[in-house]
């Protein structure tokens, strides 16, 4: 069962910055000196901010961002200090599942590099815009370690011999190659990538938030299953839609021809 009422009241955020305006919350990972490697705090973080997220209607969109020159370097096996006073969620322990969960739009904003588990965000996440500078790889069988738990995700997004090369060779490929192999939707100028991803995350806060979270849901669901279970799974899902106040709302609007309102 999930905690309601999660707050950022008195929360001291100490390896990512959170900000919410215009129902979008921009997660923006703040470690650019490691890199911006997971640590059990960032982990943490990122943990606690997704279920937030997930709780509050009027979080509409997620972007995921960071500072410095690496977007993130993957898990951070050194242990350090932090003045993070972020509660720990006993549901929450996995990234790839609080982003596949949370049934929202979610754009990572990829500045720079990707490496490693830093996999898990960009494979999981709804939407990947990347910088065309940007690398991509999974290093780990160069150090005798294999990139395991990004494999659920990476093989939902990429051919599975591009996936498979990819991993077994740890070698890392561009950014339009990743386009390409669809490891991200789309490239462009780093000058642009602000601006490229606040249209995109614009224009799904726009759009009916229940419908969203429901329809998300049933697409995560329906990829667990064979065809013919999720066919009756799916048109269960377009009763509860239809049934749905921005269904409601989203068909008035229609006949009356006037703008939907969502709020």
């Amino acid at each position: 069962a999930m905690v309601k009422n999660l707050s950022f009241e008195g929360l001291e955020f100490s390896a990512t910055k959170i900000h919410i305006s215009s129902h979008i919350m921009t997660i923006t990972l703040d470690r650019p000196e490691k890199k911006n490697a997971i640590n059990n705090v960032m982990m943490n973080e990122l943990n606690y901010a997704l279920a937030y997220a997930k709780q509050e209607r009027d979080v509409r969109v997620v972007v995921i961002g960071a500072k410095g020159d690496v977007f993130c370097a993957g898990a951070d096996l050194n242990r350090e200090q932090t003045n993070s006073n972020v509660p720990k969620l006993d549901e929450a322990s996995d990234l790839s599942i609080s982003l596949r969960h949370l049934y929202k739009p979610v754009i990572c904003k990829i500045q720079g590099s990707v490496l490693a588990g830093a996999l898990l965000m960009v494979t999981n996440a709804t939407h990947a815009i990347a910088a065309d500078n940007v690398k991509f790889s999974a290093p780990e069988i160069k150090r005798g370690l294999w990139p395991f738990m990004v494999m659920a995700g990476l093989f939902r997004v990429m051919p599975k011999r591009s996936g498979l090369d990819f991993i077994m060779r740890g070698e890392s490929i561009s950014a339009e190659q990743a386009e390409q192999w669809g490891l991200i939707n789309k490239i462009v100028t780093k000058n642009n990538l602000d601006k490229e991803v606040d249209v995109i995350a614009k224009s799904l806060s726009k759009l009916a938030p229940g419908t969203m979270q429901i329809g998300l849901e049933a697409y995560a669901k329906q990829d667990n299953k064979s065809f013919d279970e999720a066919l009756p799974y799916l048109q269960d899902q377009i009763a509860r839609c239809f049934e749905s106040d921005d269904a409601k709302e989203g068909i008035s609007a229609f006949l009356e021809k006037r703008k939907p309102n969502w709020d």
